[in-house]
């Protein structure tokens, strides 16, 4: 299962996460970074690093942030899929 980032992520876009993401599956959208979630390792080397807590894995996602897994999985299959976060 893939490493969701939730709405804690939304207009923070820290960056901490993306440094030590060794597979460069992090993505910088409008509002937040998105997981792309077939590139994800599963590795976990994101979550400790985020300062407000907005990465969880999928399977771990709080009830009342589930739609962000969707979100995460959507936002690459639209028109205007995230891009390299600058760093």
């Amino acid at each position: 299962m893939p490493y969701v980032i939730t709405e804690a992520c939304i207009s923070v876009k820290d960056r901490s996460c993306v440094d030590v993401c060794p597979v460069d599956c992090i993505y910088e959208g409008e509002d937040q970074l998105y997981i792309n979630p077939d590139e994800c390792i599963d590795c976990g080397a994101c979550e400790p690093e985020c300062p407000v807590t907005a990465i969880f894995p999928e399977e771990d996602v709080p009830t009342q942030l589930r739609s962000f897994i969707g979100k995460n999985k959507d936002v690459f299959e639209g028109p205007n899929p995230p891009g390299r976060p600058s760093r």
